[in-house]
């Protein structure tokens, strides 16, 4: 079975090594609390709203050992108005045998406001 993993980060500025490095550590927690490993991912979205240009945070998962072949794809998100600024947000589709409410996703910083409700576990 795939399932989709989310993930969301901010940064404070527009900076190439903020985007990556906050990515980076996103991307790893998700894995971590997942139990994911390169081979079990089918591939990753991310997108940035559109005040972050500096740079492709997919950028950060080329650092990771192993992630070489998983394929990543950097996107803009949809410019709705009032929309949480300086945002990353992670679509990672894994092979998993978890049923979809084991799955924990994973925000930092402002991101956190984007699900309260999954935030910590707080669906489960």
């Amino acid at each position: 079975m795939t399932r989709g993993l989310r993930g969301a980060t901010t940064v404070l500025e527009n900076e190439e090594n903020q985007m990556i490095e906050n990515t980076r550590l996103l991307i790893e927690e998700m894995v971590a609390k997942n139990n994911v490993h390169p081979a079990d991912i089918s591939h990753v979205f991310i997108s940035v709203t559109k005040d972050l240009n500096a740079g492709f945070p997919a950028k950060a998962l080329r650092k990771v050992p192993g992630w070489t072949y998983v394929p990543v794809m950097c996107m803009a998100e949809i410019d709705v108005p009032n929309s949480l600024p300086k945002c990353i947000r992670v679509m990672m589709v894994v092979n998993t045998k978890k049923e979809q409410d084991q799955m924990e996703h994973v925000f930092h910083h402002d991101a956190v406001k984007l699900r309260p409700d999954l935030v910590n576990g707080g669906s489960k």
